[in-house]
């Protein structure tokens, strides 16, 4: 369905509201920006911007929602004959071997890095979506294989292919704000996301093969 005029005006004025948040937060830090200042700089009302943004962790980890689901979605949309952890390793090795921003290999995330460093409330806020996505990971596991609810090894295998993911991009955040280079530390993530797969076991590799329809 093609987006409406109002739909398209809500969704440009959220991502310039979001857009001129993250600018101020980078230049003078989360704590010290206040919801009043993004309102003034956005031309809008406080009121505008919490329609858009309950929080103001929102404003600038606006794209939290893309993560919490990214691990679901690449275990979704697995081959046939791959594996569920297959899937995840697979995908975020595209993803580091891009370079892409998706993954924090870009320019300028040392800045975003800092910010979350300096505002206590910002790395609360990390730590909560890093649990969401093993949270829905766990429940993708359990739909794709239909375990019943007290059957602990979707909890298990969750765990283990979310420890891959967080490291990965806490160790790429880590080496982006020491300025290194994408591609450098691109390089160097492939290597370590070798040395985990050989850490894990052949159980959590071979979980949820999904089945030719």
């Amino acid at each position: 369905m093609a987006e409406g005029l109002r739909e398209r005006k809500k969704r440009e004025t959220r991502q310039r509201i979001s857009d001129i948040a993250t600018g101020l937060f980078l230049e003078h830090g989360f704590m010290t920006v206040t919801i009043a200042d993004v309102a003034e700089a956005a031309d809008v009302s406080v009121n505008t911007v919490y329609n858009y943004f309950p929080a103001k962790e929102d404003l600038f980890l606006d794209r939290g929602k893309g993560v919490v689901d990214r691990l679901s979605r690449w275990v979704r949309g697995r081959d046939v004959g791959e594996s569920a952890g297959a899937a995840v390793l697979r995908e975020l090795r595209d993803e580091v071997e891009a370079v892409s921003p998706r993954v924090g290999l870009m320019e300028g995330y040392d800045r975003f890095m800092r910010v979350v460093r300096d505002a206590p409330p910002l790395r609360s806020r990390l730590w909560g979506i890093q649990q969401e996505v093993r949270e829905n990971l766990e429940a993708t596991l359990r739909e794709e294989t239909g375990s019943p609810a007290d059957d602990p090894l979707p909890t298990l295998i969750a765990g283990q292919l979310n420890w891959v993911h967080e490291t990965v991009m806490g160790i790429i955040g880590r080496e982006m704000v020491k300025g290194r280079k994408p591609s450098e530390v691109s390089r160097e993530v492939l290597v370590l996301l070798d040395e985990m797969e050989e850490l894990l076991s052949e159980k959590v590799l071979n979980y949820a093969v999904r089945a030719p329809e």
